[in-house]
């Protein structure tokens, strides 16, 4: 069983490239689960074609306790066969999605969610990288490999070197381990060149390059995935081609994360940043 983490910028579009690529695994025969590490419980909306998902911080609030809930409460089998659970989180305003987040991963673990014949199970993490759920999925030695989401523009590939920050502090310690970037596109000038550029940088790979089509946004508008509401679509075809590439991956590294200067003396050599 592999234990993936998706991380990124908050808003770059890690829950759809996950929800995607996993229809995409599932599609190859493949049994997943997806486990939501994020207060607003949108990780798995595409694949159970509903809104959000009742997440195990809520109901743990409602009945008292995380021990009063049955597996079957917070975990759902959506499109194709695949498992969905979201965490969720304390109240807005009132705590740290850390907490929510090992809960809920300790509660589908010690109640056998993840059965002998899963082979993925993949975190979509939140995007905040100081916030204590950052760190859950891979502090607790669950997820041992990384994709990082990103894109282009300035913040995106900032965000892409802090979580870098944060999994070389993990990989000296542990066994978590970088898989490559993911880049999703926002038609920057030169963009593909520029996520190689910084992946080289950091020690890995970019895995894929997606490219913008608004393709996503129609399935999305119909609570799904491409690859559910239009397969044939050549868009289907890129989460397929990433998910083949993840399903082949053996390039796992400790990155290397870059100094503010030498970030902005890339973003400067690829025009992103003027002198």
């Amino acid at each position: 069983m592999r234990q993936i983490a998706i991380y990124g910028k908050g808003g770059i579009g890690k829950s759809t490239t996950t929800q995607n690529t996993v229809v995409a695994l599932a599609e190859m025969g493949r049994k997943v689960t997806v486990v939501g590490c994020d207060p607003k419980a949108d990780s798995t909306r595409l694949i159970l074609n509903s809104k959000a998902q009742t997440t195990v911080m809520d109901l743990a609030r409602e009945r008292g306790t995380v021990e009063d809930l049955e597996l079957e409460d917070v975990l759902v089998e959506g499109f194709l066969g695949i498992r969905c659970s979201e965490s969720g989180g304390p109240e807005p305003g009132v705590g740290c999605a850390g907490r929510g987040v090992i809960t809920a991963i300790n509660f589908l673990e010690e109640n056998g969610a993840y059965t002998s014949d899963t082979d993925y199970v993949f975190y979509d993490v939140l995007g905040d990288v100081v916030c204590g759920g950052f760190a859950m999925p891979i502090r607790e030695n669950k997820a041992k490999e990384i994709y990082i989401v990103t894109s282009g523009e300035m913040m995106a590939m900032y965000a892409a070197n802090n979580i870098s920050k944060g999994i070389l502090k993990y990989a000296l310690t542990g066994t978590v381990r970088l898989g490559g970037l993911i880049c999703n596109s926002r038609v920057v000038d030169k963009e593909q060149e520029l996520i190689e550029a910084l992946a080289k940088a950091l020690n890995t790979q970019m895995i894929h390059f997606m490219p913008r089509d608004n393709e996503v946004q129609r399935a999305e508008v119909r609570k799904q995935t491409v690859i559910q509401y239009n397969p044939s679509h050549p868009q289907a075809d890129q989460y397929r081609e990433l998910a083949r590439k993840i399903e082949n991956n053996t390039e796992l590294t400790i990155p290397t994360p870059l100094s503010m200067d030498e970030l902005e003396a890339l973003m400067m050599e690829f025009g992103i940043m003027e002198m």
